[in-house]
């Protein structure tokens, strides 16, 4: 019975070259191809501002959902991988997020490939970028080879996110709805009522309305007791339908400014 032939692949005499086998072509090593040995500089990402990418996720899911579907462009489970992402793995001060597929799994409470499927969602929608990474390393007979790595992650702003609009910001800050605006000075609401042709009491009224306005006050108090003094000495005439001269006004408004 003839001896069967041992069939090697140059892979295995040579390391380091591709196996050829049957037609077929195999890697050195099982890393991907794209993968980078270099190291990959994050940028930090502040707590404040991944909770405002969250909320605008979330906000975006339910913009753009339909109806008789389970959310929106985004999904359920890419969302809880997004957070998982955000609130369990970012290192907030440097940036770095490179977490393995199983540890995503574990925090989102999703199954392996379910998270392969989100991650490939939230990329195609300009929500995360990743990068391939591969290690230098040595075998057990001291050759050269390399080892796959965790992705390094980086979660893109909402100004790169696919189909996605900021809301429009509101005429008004909301710590400013139902708020009345500021009235004029007392001193100015005298002068618009002494131009308008009103009466001394009406005058003096505007002057006393606020208490804590110790100038209008003062002015309130003299000339009532020069309109007091006025009416004793001309008791004929009524002094309370004259307006006050104007130059006693314009004169104490000078004082004030």
């Amino acid at each position: 019975m003839p001896r069967k032939r041992a069939a090697y692949a140059i892979g295995e005499l040579i390391p380091g070259l591709p196996m050829f086998n049957g037609g077929k072509t195999y890697a050195a090593w099982r890393v991907w191809r794209d993968s980078t040995t270099r190291s990959v500089a994050y940028r930090p990402l502040p707590k404040k501002q991944a909770a405002r990418i969250w909320h605008k996720a979330r906000a975006f899911d339910r913009a753009t959902h339909e109806r008789g579907r389970h959310g929106g462009a985004i999904g359920r489970t890419a969302l809880a991988v997004l957070h998982a992402l955000l609130f369990e793995f970012l290192n907030y001060r440097t940036g770095q997020l490179d977490p393995s597929y199983e540890g995503i799994a574990k925090r989102s409470g999703v199954s392996r490939r379910a998270v392969a499927t989100a991650l490939q969602r939230l990329k195609a929608l300009g929500m995360l970028h990743w990068l391939r990474r591969a290690q230098e390393n040595r075998d057990a007979a001291g050759r050269f080879m390399l080892q796959q790595e965790t992705n390094a992650y980086a979660v893109l702003p909402p100004s790169q996110w696919r189909g996605y609009r900021e809301p429009p910001e509101p005429a008004m800050h909301p710590t400013e709805w139902g708020a009345v605006p500021p009235l004029p000075a007392l001193i100015e609401q005298a002068r618009s009522a002494q131009a308008e042709g009103d009466n001394v009491v009406n005058i003096l009224s505007r002057l006393a309305d606020d208490p804590r306005d110790k100038l209008a006050a003062a002015l309130a108090s003299l000339f009532s007791t020069l309109n007091d003094r006025e009416a004793m000495l001309s008791p004929e005439c009524t002094p309370c339908k004259e307006p006050i001269p104007k130059l006693c006004l314009q004169v104490q408004t000078t004082v004030q400014t």
